[in-house]
């Protein structure tokens, strides 16, 4: 799985340039085989984590994930808004905040060199398919 990853993380960046919660949201949907529109990946665009610095787009495009997986799998909103703050506070525990300007590598600069977070992306999508594989044992879900 890590090396599924590690791939496609690469590809997103590279080839395609995608910020990084459409990649998260872009690897999880293909891991989970579950369909996303190109609505939605046009709509996570727009979210722009890195530009704001505040709230990071891979917790945004795993959340996003979450509410579309889990909606598939017939739980109830209130069930996926408690897995969404569960998911929260397991990323910062994790990874020791959920904030774009504290996760990235040297913070903010205008010389910084393009995908800087690749490393960070990685192990945060394959930490969020871990969680994703908890969260449907704890629910009997396939």
């Amino acid at each position: 799985m890590k090396n599924i990853v590690n791939i496609r993380v690469h590809d997103c960046y590279w080839k395609y340039d995608y910020c990084c919660a459409a990649t998260s949201l872009k690897i999880l949907s293909e891991i989970f085989e579950m369909e996303v529109s190109q609505q939605i990946f046009s709509a996570v665009s727009g979210l722009s984590a890195g530009r704001n610095r505040l709230q990071c787009g891979l917790v945004q495009g795993m959340l996003m994930f979450l509410g579309i997986y889990f909606k598939e799998k017939d739980l109830e909103q209130d069930k996926i808004a408690d897995i969404c703050h569960e998911y929260v506070n397991a990323f910062q525990n994790e990874f020791s905040s959920i904030e774009c300007k504290e996760l990235r590598p040297r913070g903010f600069s205008p010389n910084d060199p393009p995908h800087l977070c690749e490393q960070i992306t990685k192990d945060a999508i394959y930490f969020a398919v871990k969680f994703v594989y908890k969260v449907a044992d704890e629910h009997n879900l396939k």
